[in-house]
């Protein structure tokens, strides 16, 4: 894995640990200020938004992300990863496995997280184990 390569994965794994923390002050650093979040169901989040989740009710009691998966394409890379949480949001469990991609742009420097997107993981359809 090259210098930039492990730079994006460090990033995203950093966001990760801001995210299990409700670190607000470092999401609104982290973030373009035209980020898009989509969520498993498919709802869509700008920054302020995004950010605000945890004055809203967002707590986690965990976040980690596993098989962390880089491409970089200039001065934009690709992330896919499983991700791994249990929380509550306003009283409802968020908890599960998600395949996420995150889209990240390098700015003057430094890597910032332009999207996300996540989906819940299910079985395979046996079709695909041909």
């Amino acid at each position: 894995m090259d210098d930039r390569s492990r730079q994006v994965e460090e990033f995203v794994r950093e966001w990760a640990a801001a995210e299990q923390r409700g670190d607000a002050a470092f999401l609104e650093g982290a973030l373009t200020d035209d980020f898009v979040g989509v969520g498993p169901l498919g709802f869509m989040l700008n920054k302020q938004q995004w950010v605000g989740r945890y004055a809203e009710g967002l707590s986690y009691e965990s976040f980690a992300l596993e098989e962390v998966g880089v491409r970089i394409y200039g001065d934009a890379a690709v992330t896919t990863c499983r991700q791994i949480q249990a929380g509550e949001f306003q009283g409802n469990d968020i908890g599960g496995e998600f395949r996420a991609t995150v889209v990240l742009v390098e700015r003057e420097g430094r890597w910032l997280m332009a999207g996300w997107h996540a989906s819940p993981i299910a079985e395979a359809p046996s079709f695909l184990d041909r």
